[in-house]
């Protein structure tokens, strides 16, 4: 049998990813209690939620958080807790984007890779407010319809099912294998 086979080549329209992106960012948002604050006692982040949309050349992911501070006042002798929603759009550029993708197909999506957590929280020169840095990470995926080439054989491309196949293992690959490891059921 001759090894030489007809190929050609057909274009297939699948959905694929066509498009990734991933950025951190380093946030800062100021929060003023009720009450001048004397000293931070924590800061957390909770409450995040977030969606993604197109937009141009990237991925805008839209969310909001809830930041709360528990913190000291009047002199540390009396506690209380801040909470303040956040609001943001962070725009996350698509470090690949393949060109030929059906623009008219697009699906988007966006993971966080690292939820919005707080790093530092401290009391401002002023003493009035709270000043919290927050760290941030996401993936983004542009899923769409593209062609994709495969070739095809004209002629039956022979008979596979005959043809034994080597496929990297060598007869001693398992010597040393623990038998009281394998399960018995497989």
């Amino acid at each position: 049998m001759s090894l030489s086979h007809k190929h050609q080549c057909r274009e297939i329209i699948t959905k694929a990813i066509c498009g990734k992106g991933r950025k951190f960012s380093t946030v800062t948002h100021t929060v003023t209690p009720p009450n001048g604050p004397t000293s931070i006692l924590g800061a957390w982040i909770i409450n995040h939620q977030y969606e993604a949309v197109s937009a141009g050349d990237g991925i805008e992911v839209i969310g909001t958080y809830d930041i709360n501070i528990w913190y000291s006042y009047d002199q540390n002798s009396q506690t209380d807790v801040a909470k303040e929603t956040v609001s943001y759009v962070e725009h996350v550029p698509l470090s690949y984007l393949d060109p030929k993708h059906r623009t008219s197909t697009v699906e988007v999506s966006a993971d966080a890779t690292q939820e919005p957590s707080c790093v530092e929280a401290t009391v401002s020169a002023g003493g009035g407010s709270v000043i919290i840095r927050v760290e941030r990470e996401f993936a983004v995926e542009l899923v769409a319809e593209t062609k994709v080439c495969v070739k095809v054989c004209t002629d039956g491309c022979g008979d596979y099912e005959d043809k034994d196949y080597d496929y990297g293992s060598a007869d001693g690959d398992y010597d040393d294998l623990d038998p009281d490891l394998l399960d018995d059921e497989l």
